[in-house]
């Protein structure tokens, strides 16, 4: 998750405390002062996947040529313009995503996979899934 998307996402913080749900991040590793430099941008919980689990058995990356596509440079543009910068350390190719996990059995109510760099999550889509939640919530306690 880039640090655009994170700011994006934090801004919903009030929201999901409302609903009672948490807001939390899930990264791959901490190398320097990486989590420290992205706190700023992310207001929830995170957590390092050391045995890169939450990662899945085969890690999505997007290789050196993900640099030739027109998306990610309007992507990187967009960030740049808003005052955002990544860093170069660590494993830099990684895909990212972002999912809304329901109650109980649910499950996964809400998927976004990263197609390539800085493609990012509609904060209107995290907010509609995490809704749903509450509903579910709300129906089992009446």
């Amino acid at each position: 998750m880039c640090r655009e998307e994170a700011s994006e996402l934090s801004s919903l913080k009030a929201q999901l405390e409302e609903l009672g749900v948490p807001l939390v991040a899930v990264v791959k590793e901490d190398i320097g002062t990486e989590i420290q430099d992205f706190r700023p941008h992310f207001a929830g919980d995170i957590y390092i996947d050391e045995k890169k689990i939450f990662y899945g058995p085969l890690k999505r990356k997007m290789g050196g040529l993900g640099f030739i596509r027109l998306g990610v440079w309007q992507n990187f543009l967009r960030a740049w313009r808003s005052g955002y910068q990544g860093n170069m350390n660590g494993e830099g190719f990684v895909l990212g995503g972002v999912f809304v996990f329901g109650a109980g059995d649910q499950g996964i109510l809400l998927e976004h996979r990263e197609k390539e760099f800085g493609n990012k999550v509609q904060v209107a889509d995290v907010l509609e899934a995490v809704k749903k939640i509450v509903c579910i919530q709300s129906l089992s306690i009446t």
